[in-house]
């Protein structure tokens, strides 16, 4: 789907300014000017081996920038008495951290200690998302990388099982809006799910309903074989949608039929304004993508750090 070019400096131009950072589109332009070809080849490169990486890459940008903003803390490995934020319970599914490595390591050998790993991430997951056949955009940069990360931090990160009220305040926490909720949901068209995750809608889901009567009753069923009640594998679950390797609107459709996976995008319906977007975005793929990256150089654009990190793994 392309995007005009007026339409995307339009947005970039009010964003990064209005982010009051120093983010910027050019911001290596002379000290590591193949930076963004060197990432998108490395993950271009895990892709083809791998076709969960573009899901695990755009997750794992989302659920740095929700803790302590776009700053890699994510990143990070635990030392010592520190658990840190990728060994916390809705982090330990994370994967893919090895393109990060892959390419911090390219970036570093044409650039040394130029490029921050909070960068290399809001790349790859930018990378990931066209790869998967979504749009593209000119992301800013200039992010630097925190020195912090706690696993007991994760508890902010907005959970599959939050109510529309939930959702809402987790997002304007961040200066995040409505539709900046409804269009960053949108990435669950990408991905896969464990039981665990979405079980609280097939089993004791209220006093009346042993399954949550919002998901269509035959889809219900298939997922209730998946993730009996008792001894289903570890590894079960279900992906997130239909064509769950291809970004594209088919989550906002399988909303409104009922097939959703995750409690927190049946609550999208859960109001007039949530579900107008839903509605809006499930009709036409051109609305959802505009949406979309307008609310990915929004969230991308919070950050706190303050390094350039050597090895995206450890502080310097």
């Amino acid at each position: 789907m392309a995007i005009s070019v007026a339409f995307l400096n339009l947005i970039l131009m009010f964003l990064v300014v209005s982010t009051g950072n120093s983010l910027s589109l050019n911001h290596y332009e002379k000290t590591c000017p193949d930076v963004e070809f060197i990432v998108a080849k490395t993950v271009k490169a895990a892709t083809s081996q791998d076709k969960t990486v573009p899901a695990a890459l755009l997750r794992m940008h989302f659920h740095d920038c929700f803790i302590r903003g776009c700053d890699a803390s994510v990143l990070l490995n635990s030392k010592g008495s520190n658990k840190a934020e990728k060994d916390g319970p809705p982090n330990v599914s994370l994967h893919a951290f090895f393109v990060i490595d892959g390419a911090k390591k390219a970036v570093e050998a044409a650039c040394p200690g130029v490029v921050s790993c909070a960068d290399i991430l809001a790349l790859a997951a930018r990378d990931a998302v066209f790869l998967s056949g979504g749009p593209s955009w000119d992301v800013p940069k200039g992010r630097k990388d925190g020195r912090k990360s706690q696993a007991s931090e994760t508890t902010q990160l907005p959970a599959p099982t939050f109510n529309i009220s939930q959702l809402q305040k987790s997002f304007s926490q961040r200066g995040l809006s409505i539709e900046d909720l409804v269009a960053l949901s949108g990435g669950h068209t990408l991905g896969f799910s464990h039981c665990s995750s979405f079980k609280n809608r097939l089993h004791s889901f209220n006093a009346t309903h042993d399954v949550d009567p919002a998901l269509n009753p035959s889809f219900a069923a298939k997922l209730k074989s998946i993730c009996p009640l008792k001894n289903h594998a570890k590894s079960a679950g279900s992906t997130l949608d239909a064509s769950s390797t291809t970004f594209d609107n088919t989550y906002y459709k399988l909303i409104l039929q009922g097939k959703s996976i995750f409690s927190s995008d049946q609550a999208l319906l859960d109001t007039p304004n949530t579900k107008d977007l839903v509605s809006k975005f499930a009709t036409s793929q051109g609305a959802f993508y505009k949406a979309f990256v307008k609310s990915m150089i929004k969230m991308s654009s919070i950050n706190g750090g303050g390094e350039i990190r050597k090895d995206c793994r450890v502080v310097n």
